[in-house]
Parts: structure tokens; sequence; C-alpha cells
């Protein structure tokens, strides 16, 4: 937990909850800031609405506005601009919000701790996940997760990559799925499993004719239908594509791989494809020829990543057990020193 006042510019404050204030912040004594007073504020700044704020906290409009006030003479600035227009935070209420989100992760990490020491297996978990896995890999490990956790509550993002290492890393996030490779050395790294890149052709094509398993080279001056940059795939199919000789097709960007499904079924080009994204529940397509690949066949590898300093380090090498247990038609299952 990070004290405000060890923040940079920030107030000498101290939070306790339900506390009467003291006075005398230009004195130099230390005020007594409310916790309901930081969510108000923090509830202001992501509504930009008394009204739509004051029903996010449950309370009156006129009780989240009284309470606002009071804090700002706490602390002797002003937080929040009102006018006709709306509501504005004020620079110095910028910076209050950002350490009062601070305040309210960490809060909530030391309920988390105090359930998790009754029962290591309850509590919640903030998952995240990129795009081209989260849709495939979940309905084959959720249901699982339940079953053998039932008291957990999994809350999950789906981001591009660097959203979620930059949420995990800022204690948004417990926990990541991701490619590898991460080179970061505050997080500890459980390697999963690695997954079969498949060679997706419109059925009319005259590579849906090549006997499978294909080896690389039959993409050797063709052009490539790729994701939009920011997918990690994206650079994992653009690696593929350099070792063939084949090119990415100019003037087009897909921004999710059912983008580039429908552009291969509609006959525009070809493109690689996750295992996953093509074995059920996906539905398969008579427009689509799917062929895989001759070894050395090319492969994307996935780890779970937490930060090493986590409160959850005890369980989520158990955590990470599930997603690891995946049908072998999936992929190839990997131990954390592969």
């Amino acid at each position: 937990m990070v004290p405000l006042g060890a923040l940079p510019g920030a107030l000498p404050v101290t939070i306790r909850r339900d506390l009467p204030t003291v006075k005398g912040l230009a004195t130099g004594q230390t005020r007594l800031v409310n916790l309901r007073e930081l969510d108000y504020l923090v509830a202001v700044a992501d509504h930009q609405h008394f009204g739509r704020a004051a029903d996010a906290c449950h309370v009156s409009q006129p009780t989240l506005s009284t309470q606002l006030k009071k804090l700002e003479r706490e602390l002797g600035v002003q937080l929040v601009e009102r006018n006709a227009r709306g509501v504005m935070l004020t620079d110095a209420g910028v910076q209050v919000v950002e350490r009062a989100r601070i305040v309210q992760r960490e809060t909530d990490n030391i309920r988390d701790i105090a359930r998790r020491t009754k029962d290591p297996a309850s509590g919640r978990i903030r998952l995240g996940l990129f795009p081209t896995l989260g849709p495939y890999l979940l309905p084959h490990v959720v249901p699982e997760l339940r079953r053998r956790y039932p008291r957990l509550e999994l809350l999950l993002v789906e981001e591009k990559t660097e959203v979620v290492l930059h949420q995990l890393r800022d204690g948004a996030l417990d926990v990541a799925v991701l490619a590898r490779p991460v080179d970061d050395d505050h997080l500890h790294e459980e390697v999963l499993f690695e997954e079969d890149f498949i060679l997706a052709v419109p059925t009319g094509h005259h590579l849906a004719r090549v006997p499978p398993p294909a080896p690389l080279d039959v993409l050797s001056g063709e052009t490539v239908l790729l994701l939009e940059d920011g997918h990690c795939l994206r650079a994992q199919a653009l690696s593929v594509c350099e070792l063939a000789g084949a090119d990415e097709r100019r003037g087009f960007r897909a921004t999710s791989l059912e983008t580039l499904r429908q552009m291969v079924a509609a006959g525009v080009g070809v493109t690689l494809l996750p295992n996953m994204a093509v074995q059920p529940p996906v539905a398969s397509s008579d427009d689509i020829t799917l062929i895989p690949f001759a070894e050395p066949v090319p492969r994307r590898q996935i780890a779970m990543y937490w930060r090493r300093t986590s409160a959850l380090g005890d369980f989520l090498p158990s955590f990470a057990e599930v997603f690891r247990e995946l049908p072998p038609n999936l992929v190839r299952t990997l131990n954390s020193a592969a």
C-alpha cells in the first residue's frame, strides 16, 4: 500500500473511516479524510455528473454534494468545478482522484487478504486476457474454475496485451494470461501451454488442394490477412510470414479474429488462426478450408503472470493449473520449467 503522504506532491492526510476531521491544515496538523468521501469523489470523476455519481454510490445527490464540499474544506483546495454545463475536476482534483484510486485498490486488497486468510479459494480474482485468446480459452476453463472454487469471484478483463500488462503492473488486475515472452522481472511467469497456428484459406483457393499437413513454405509468395497494430497475434503472424517468405495483404487490417474469418470465407485472402479459434464450440464454415502445418509447426506459447509481491502468490499456482488441464486436441500442455 502506498501512503498518500509518501507520494510526490501529496497533501498531509491520513486515511481513516468514519472519524471526525481535525481542523487546522494551515498550521501543519494532520487531517483525517473519510474513505467514503474519496469514493464519492472518484464516482464524480467517473460519471462527470452528480446525480449519476450519487446513484452509483447509493446515496442522495445532496448527501454526495455535501460530503464533497466537506472534503474540499478539509483539504483546503477546490477539487470539483461546478457549472451549468456539468462537472469537471480541477487540477488538484485530478491528482487527488489518482491517489484515491490507489487507496481504493489497496483497501480492496486488504479485504481480499482477510477473506482469503479464512479460505484461500474465496474472495475475488481480477483476470486479464487478450482478445485473440479470451473468447476461445474461457469456455474450456471457467466451468472447471466454478466447480473447483465455487466461492471464488472471477472478474474478467479483455484488452490488448499492453493494456493488460499496464493494469497488472498498476494493481488493477491480479493475474493475466498472455503470450510469451513478457519481459518484466517484477512479474512471476507460470508457463501454461503452446498452441499451433492453422492455415485458413477460402475453399476455392489453390492452397485448399494442398494435402495436410502442409510445409510452411506453401505460404511463399502469398499475401496474408493480418490483424491491426496492437494485437500480439499480429506480431506472431508476421514472424511466420517472414519465415515462410509471405507478405501482408496491403490495405487491410482486421480488428478481430472473427473479421479475419469472415474475410477468408468471402474469398478475400488467407490467414493464420490459433487452433483454439477453429475448434468447438466455435462453429465451422463450409467456405473455409483449415490446413494444419507440418513440423516445425508455427506455435505461440501462453503463460500466466502475476506480480511477485502479490498477496495471492500462494494460491495462484493452483489457479494456473486449471488452465493447463485443456483437451489435448486444443493445446500442448507445458510445465513451469518449459
